[in-house]
C-alpha cells in the first residue's frame, strides 16, 4: 500500500473527509509536497511553527541536545540543564512573580495542571470559562470548553464549572468566592479571533483579586509573539497567575508549560506530595529547541515586524466576499457570508498551493496565522492567490 492508503487504514481517523494532503518535507513558510507541490503555510500547524518550519538555529539545537542524551527521569527529579536554561528564559519573559515553570508536553496537559493547581492552591472547587473558549479535549479541558458540540458525548464531565461571555462586563459579578479559578484566552481563538479589550481584562483582573480567585490566562495560542508583543497579556497591563503556553513554544517540537509564583506552584508539594507527575513533561530536545525558538524570536526580532505583516494582509485582503477581519496580530480572521460560501475558497486555496482553514467554533471565518518569518513578499503571494481563489470559486481548475 501506498502512503495515502496506510493512512486511511491504520492511523486513527478523527473525521470523514481528513485533507489527505501528503508532504514529504518543510523548510520556512512552505510545505513540499512528493512530486513538488509547494504550498504556503498560512496557519503554522494551527499556531505553531512561529518561527517557521525547521529553522536553522531550532535544528541545530536539537542535534546538539541529540547528542548528549534523550530521556532520562520522570520531570522533576534530575537536573537536566535543557529544562533549566529554558525555564531560566522563560521567566525571563515575564514580570514577577511569574518564576516557576511547570514542563509538559501539550497545550491541553498544561491546562490540566494549571485547573490542578488552582484547586489544591485556593483550596476550593469552582472554575469559571468562556463561551466558545477552547482549551484542549483531555476531560479536564473539555470540561472548561465553552463549546457544548464537542462535550455533550462525553457527559459527565468535571463538576463545578460556570461560563460566562466573553469580553462583557456585566458577566465578571459571577465570579465570587467560591471560584477557584477563572481560565480565559487572552486572545479568543477558535472562536473566530475575538479580541477583549483592555478595559475588560483589567476588570477582570480586579475581580479577580477581590474574590482571591485565580487568574488563569490560556496564550496556547496567543503566547512566543504572535499577537505583536511576546505574551498577548501585555497589552493589557495585566498580569496572571497562572500562565498556560503550548503550541508556538517548540519550533514544531511538542511541548507546552504552565507558570505561576513559587508560592502557588510550591502547592504540589505536600497533601500530597507529586502533586502532578509527568513522564515525558520538558522532554530535553524539545527542551532545547523551545529555547532555541525564544532566542530566534528575540534575535530576529519577530514581534516587532507582527504589525507591519498584519496591516499588510488587511490591506490586501479586500473583497466583496470579504465581510470583515477580526484580527489581534497574526490572529487573523476572515469573515465571509457563511460556510458555504468559504468552504470551496478554501479547497481551492489549497489546490493553489495555499494551506489555510476555518475555526472550531467559527466556520464562516477563515484562519490566517503564518509562521511570523514570513516575508513581505510571501504575504503578498499568499493574498493574490487567496484573492485569485475566491474569484475563480465554481470555475474548472
Amino acid at each position: 500500500m501506498n502512503n495515502r492508503q496506510l493512512f486511511l487504514s491504520h492511523l486513527a481517523q478523527t473525521t470523514d473527509f481528513p485533507l489527505m494532503i501528503e508532504i514529504e518535507r518543510a523548510s520556512g513558510v512552505y510545505l513540499y509536497g512528493p512530486e513538488g507541490k509547494t504550498y504556503i503555510d498560512l496557519i503554522s500547524g494551527i499556531g505553531v511553527s512561529n518561527v517557521g518550519h525547521r529553522h536553522p538555529q531550532v535544528m541545530a539545537a536539537i542535534q546538539k541536545q541529540l547528542d548528549k542524551y534523550l530521556h532520562l527521569m520522570v520531570y522533576g527529579e534530575y537536573v537536566q540543564q535543557a529544562q533549566t536554561s529554558l525555564a531560566e528564559a522563560l521567566v525571563n519573559t515575564l514580570p514577577s512573580p511569574l518564576d516557576n515553570v511547570y514542563l509538559v508536553n501539550s497545550g491541553s496537559e498544561a491546562v490540566e495542571g494549571a485547573l490542578k493547581l488552582a484547586k489544591r492552591y485556593t483550596n476550593r472547587r469552582e472554575i469559571i470559562s468562556c463561551i466558545d473558549a477552547y482549551h484542549g479535549s483531555s476531560h479536564g479541558a473539555l470540561s472548561v470548553g465553552g463549546n457544548e458540540i464537542f462535550k455533550r458525548a462525553y457527559r459527565p464531565l468535571l463538576p463545578g464549572i460556570g461560563h460566562i461571555r466573553y469580553g462583557e462586563m456585566d458577566q465578571l459579578e459571577k465570579i465570587n468566592t467560591e471560584t477557584a479559578a477563572v481560565i480565559i484566552e487572552t486572545v479568543q481563538g477558535e472562536a473566530g479571533i475575538r479580541v477583549g479589550s483592555k478595559a475588560y481584562f483589567q476588570a477582570l483582573r480586579q475581580r479577580c483579586t477581590e474574590t482571591g480567585t485565580l487568574l488563569i490566562l490560556d496564550e496556547i495560542q496567543a503566547g512566543f509573539g504572535r499577537t505583536g508583543s511576546f505574551w498577548a497579556f501585555e497589552a493589557y497591563d495585566i498580569q496572571p497567575d497562572i500562565l498556560v503556553c503550548a503550541k508556538g513554544m517548540g519550533g514544531g517540537m511538542p511541548i507546552g508549560a504552565f507558570v505561576s509564583s513559587r508560592e502557588i506552584m510550591t502547592a504540589f508539594k505536600n497533601n500530597p506530595l507529586l502533586g502532578h507527575i509527568t513522564t515525558f513533561g520538558g522532554h530535553p530536545v524539545s527542551a532545547a529547541a523551545s529555547l532555541a525558538t525564544i532566542q530566534v524570536i528575540h534575535k530576529e526580532n519577530l514581534t516587532a515586524q507582527v504589525a507591519q505583516k498584519a496591516q499588510l494582509f488587511k490591506e490586501l485582503l479586500v473583497h466583496p466576499k470579504i465581510k470583515g477581519i477580526r484580527y489581534k496580530g497574526l490572529m487573523m480572521a476572515l469573515e465571509f457570508e457563511s460556510f458555504e460560501v468559504l468552504k470551496p475558497i478554501i479547497d481551492r486555496c489549497i489546490a493553489k498551493g495555499v494551506i489555510t482553514d476555518w475555526f472550531l467554533f467559527c466556520d464562516d471565518s477563515m484562519r490566517i496565522a503564518p509562521p511570523l518569518t514570513i516575508s513581505m513578499e510571501e504575504i503578498r503571494m499568499a493574498c493574490t492567490l487567496i484573492l485569485e481563489s475566491i474569484d475563480e470559486v465554481g470555475k474548472p481548475l
